[in-house]
């Protein structure tokens, strides 16, 4: 956005006057008045300009119409994924961490992935998650991966598996 400009108006005798505020024509950038828009040359015909309501307007309508475009092309992009149920199925000591099995089924009526949260119960809430992308689920399917977990370790204990749906 260019900022007004003062530019001098000549009398009929070429004496200066009193300075006039301007702004650049919207189409060339030759200095116009701030009530119209375009210059002589890009509007010969002397039509009115589009009032800046009617301009915000329009722009205000357009992000709305793609706001709710995006939410329901998102909507569509993931119905049917889940609801997910993780489960421990194994789990083994490492010198890094916990190694664990994880069996996780796919509920919903297309396939998809899921984070699942691992927390251990016994720390009641004082412990640090850990957080497992689970690989492509076909839809009605179980599948069972394994991970390592860096953030437990100690010995096997029974973990709280939660899977959520997008």
């Amino acid at each position: 956005m260019t900022t007004p400009t003062l530019s001098p108006a000549a009398s009929p005798g070429g004496t200066p006057v009193a300075p006039v505020h301007t702004h650049p024509c919207a189409r060339c950038g030759a200095p116009v008045g701030l009530e119209i828009g375009l210059c002589d040359r890009c509007n010969p015909l002397g039509l009115r300009d589009s009032a800046s309501s009617q301009v915000h307007g329009t722009v205000f309508v357009a992000v709305a119409v793609a706001i709710v475009g995006l939410a329901f092309a998102a909507r569509l992009a993931v119905a049917g994924i889940g609801p997910f149920r993780g489960v421990v199925a194994g789990m083994t000591d490492d010198a890094n961490g916990l190694v664990v099995q994880l069996q996780v089924t796919n509920q919903g009526t297309n396939a998809g992935t899921t984070t699942c949260r691992i927390s251990d119960p016994a720390l009641q809430g004082s412990g640090q998650p850990v957080f497992v992308l689970s690989p492509r689920i076909a839809a009605g399917s179980t599948l069972t991966f394994e991970e390592h977990l860096t953030g437990m370790s100690g010995p096997a204990r029974p973990l709280a598996v939660d899977c959520s749906s997008p």
